[in-house]
């Protein structure tokens, strides 16, 4: 792993950048977030991840509050850094710490020993997902490919 300093725009692709997803449940997001980095990486397996994002939830859930959650874990033998990020086409109940439900989910992998790069990442998205403008026009994006231009617009 390269101590190059990761941002947001580093992570992120415009494959895993999804619009107006259908998800009736806190597992379905989770097992969609699996779903979707499982088929654009090879060598990553669905299932490790969706474990691994199950037992981070039951440690604490990672609905931020104001419709955001962090949902993240990581992964032995991952070489870089995952990022997948979709807006939900309703809220779904996550269990956050304002109990309110999520539509703005920002999914994070990382490798087992990224410790530092971990917390730098979600240190980022949440000063970002603190701006309540700008999670509005994430809400408001109406298709991946300006959700994704939003996303990463102001990174860095």
């Amino acid at each position: 792993m390269s101590d190059t300093y990761l941002t947001i725009d580093n992570i992120l692709v415009p494959e895993l950048t999804l619009c107006n997803v259908q998800a009736a449940s806190k597992k379905r997001v989770l097992e969609f977030i699996a779903e979707q980095i499982g088929e654009h990486y090879d060598g990553v397996r669905e299932g490790q991840i969706f474990t691994n994002l199950i037992a981070r939830e039951r440690l604490g859930s990672t609905g931020i509050g104001q419709g955001i959650a962090i949902p993240h874990c990581r992964l032995e033998g991952l070489d870089r850094v995952l990022g997948l990020l979709m807006t939900l086409q309703e809220p779904v109940e996550f269990d956050a710490i304002d109990n309110q439900p999520v539509d703005l989910v920002f999914a994070l992998v990382v490798p087992k020993d990224a410790t530092s790069v971990h917390l730098e990442l979600l240190s980022q998205l949440a000063e970002k997902f603190n701006e309540r403008s700008f999670c509005d026009s994430l809400r408001h994006s109406e298709d991946a490919a300006t959700l994704y231009e939003r996303m990463t617009a102001s990174s860095g």
